[in-house]
């Protein structure tokens, strides 16, 4: 298969191209999907223009759209973190102060949803 050192070059960096022309492939299809402000027309139309005439479509996308994707990746990007901020927030105790905890669970206790023992745990719980 490998004739000389030198074929061995070549294909590296055959292989080498490829895989980076799929990484910028996925990441050009993953912004035109992301972009909310581009129709679905020209969604398609980057699209069968990629499969045509690939290497060229994602140049000339990567140069006219290049900085709008930077800015879509930031946007989803702070739109995760908030997300995740909000999820740890509901969990952790929805950022209530002891205070707030202790009278929570002195209504549930008085409801009769929680025994003694259990406002007890959840009162030492809240001022630690």
């Amino acid at each position: 298969m490998w004739d000389s050192f030198w074929d061995f070059i070549w294909y590296t960096l055959v292989i080498f191209a490829f895989v980076a022309y799929l990484m910028i492939l996925f990441w050009i299809l993953t912004d035109l999907f992301r972009d909310h402000k581009l129709s679905g027309w020209f969604k398609a139309i980057w699209i069968i223009f990629l499969i045509i005439f690939p290497w060229i479509t994602a140049l000339v996308y990567l140069i006219a759209r290049g900085s709008g994707m930077t800015q879509r990746n930031l946007e989803a990007q702070s739109q995760a973190r908030a997300q995740a901020d909000e999820y740890i927030r509901s969990v952790s105790g929805g950022g209530k102060s002891a205070a707030d905890q202790i009278a929570d669970a002195k209504a549930l206790l008085d409801a009769g949803t929680i025994t003694e023992a259990e406002y007890t745990q959840l009162k030492a719980k809240a001022l630690s």
